[in-house]
């Protein structure tokens, strides 16, 4: 329980409530633990407020009731419960509109979903594959790279899809909204987020 419960997504605000990022619990907690944010949870239908210390006595109560959609993680003495929503105390910057070219993001715009072949695989078994490739003058961008499974990438080679004689599922674009969220709307676990995103349409 505690492995997977690592790999959920905290929600990150900044002083203003307004989302800025989504991060992985084990930094969640890091800058929970550092007084530089405070868990919000949804209690009857208000938001509440946490410190770190807090959290912990919180934790140790919930956890002899679990609910179906909470998480746990094992401290050394007790179950601590993975947050959803953490707020940054010391940061006012305001969220910008460019989402961030990555391994995760990418991986997440296609769903990790093979988009030569359309299989869904975990991460350790996926790539990233340039459609034009690099040595065709293929650029590291949105547009040209797809999640792509290991198979399909050793099949394609060096190549165009065209001359691998191999179909994209999809044309390859430039998100507007990080995937992360987008793909976190449909998770129950990630319900509480809603209240602080844009609308995804």
């Amino acid at each position: 329980m505690s492995a997977s419960a690592l790999q959920s997504n905290v929600l990150v605000l900044n002083r203003f409530f307004m989302a800025t990022r989504v991060v992985n619990v084990r930094r969640a907690l890091t800058i929970l633990y550092r007084n530089c944010a405070e868990v919000i949870a949804l209690e009857s239908g208000a938001y509440v407020s946490y410190d770190f210390e807090s959290w912990c006595e919180l934790s140790q109560l919930t956890s002899l009731e679990k609910q179906p959609d909470e998480e746990y993680i094992q401290a050394v003495s007790f179950e601590l419960q993975v947050p959803r929503i953490v707020r940054l105390t010391r940061f006012d910057r305001m969220p910008h509109n460019s989402v961030r070219f990555n391994r995760k993001n990418l991986f997440a715009r296609d769903d990790h979903k093979c988009q030569y072949c359309g299989q869904s695989k975990p991460t350790n078994q996926l790539s990233l594959d340039h459609v034009v490739p690099r040595s065709l003058g293929g650029e590291t961008s949105w547009e040209n790279i797809v999640c792509c499974c290991l198979r399909c990438n050793s099949r394609k080679g060096g190549r165009t899809p065209q001359q691998a004689n191999m179909q994209l599922l999809k044309t390859p674009v430039k998100p507007q909204h990080s995937p992360l969220l987008v793909q976190a709307t449909d998770d129950p676990r990630y319900e509480c987020w809603k209240t602080f995103l844009p609308a995804m349409g």
